[in-house]
């Protein structure tokens, strides 16, 4: 299958679900126990990754719960983008296991929205922006397959829920920054998934998009949705986390802000001074 720059292999799996089935409902509760329409926890043991005989990753053990808005955060190199990549496949793990309920996470990932860093997106794709949201129905409908006006309905309302609606016949290249992340997160809205993951999505968007991203996870977090989110700033808009994983190749720490945000830890991960209150 040709790869499209818009779709991570993780992404152009097809399910087998039929187009315009009902997203999962409100959840509630933790750990493995289901919740609504069965979304569970994602259960991280002894995760490990090389590339090229060097450790990237070593040991990872955790718990992803759904319902929380989980921020991914450790210095550069630490592994942030790896894990999450070892989650959906795209690089292969030299150990350790990753299992959403009874089953692994990479028998699920037609339940599984990613949106990769801007660095990994070629922006010149002659796509206008309801090609790539659309885009984010193909595994509802299938490829090749005509979409039906229930795909078409959810596509608008991503838009819309983004502010974007009025540049959906825009080519892509010809927007602004977080213009173009507000079309991605678009796309992963109209995939309707139970497990969200962006890597490094406020990097070169503006404040208003920053506020429409943050607004958009916090709901997907209270709807009972799984939400990963790999950031790389330390600074006011870590509050917005409920829960936060620190790495540096290996777990640091891993809970609530209060819980992460110590100053050993920060020691640990960083290696150095790091000023910063944990509200």
């Amino acid at each position: 299958m040709t790869q499209s720059p818009f779709f991570p292999p993780v992404l152009q799996l097809v399910s087998s679900g039929r187009d315009g089935q009902e997203p999962a409902q409100r959840v509630h509760g933790q750990g493995l126990a289901p919740l609504g329409h069965g979304i569970f926890s994602v259960q991280i043991q002894g995760l490990e990754v090389q590339y090229r005989g060097m450790q990237a990753l070593e040991g990872i053990t955790l718990t992803l719960q759904p319902g929380r808005l989980t921020g991914l955060i450790g210095p550069n190199g630490a592994g942030k983008s790896t894990l999450i990549k070892a989650l959906l496949g795209l690089v292969p793990p030299t150990a350790g296991t990753a299992r959403w309920g009874d089953r692994s996470v990479l028998d699920q990932r037609d339940r599984i929205a990613y949106v990769p860093q801007r660095n990994q997106i070629d922006w010149r794709y002659p796509a206008t922006v309801w090609d790539v949201v659309m885009m984010g129905r193909v595994s509802k409908t299938g490829w090749l397959r005509r979409f039906s006006s229930v795909s078409r309905r959810v596509a608008l309302a991503a838009l819309e829920r983004v502010a974007i609606a009025d540049l959906r016949d825009r080519p892509l290249g010809d927007l602004s920054g977080g213009q173009q992340q507000r079309v991605f997160l678009a796309r992963s809205l109209a995939q309707e998934a139970d497990f969200f993951c962006f890597d490094e999505p406020f990097t070169g968007v503006d404040q208003k998009t920053e506020s429409i991203l943050f607004q958009v996870f916090q709901d997907l977090a209270a709807a009972g949705k799984l939400v990963l989110v790999v950031n790389h700033d330390l600074g006011e808009a870590i509050t917005h986390f409920d829960d936060l994983i620190l790495l540096n190749r290996s777990l640091v720490a891993a809970g609530s802000r209060q819980q992460v945000l110590t100053p050993t830890h920060l020691h640990h991960a960083y290696g150095g001074q790091v000023n910063f209150h944990a509200a």
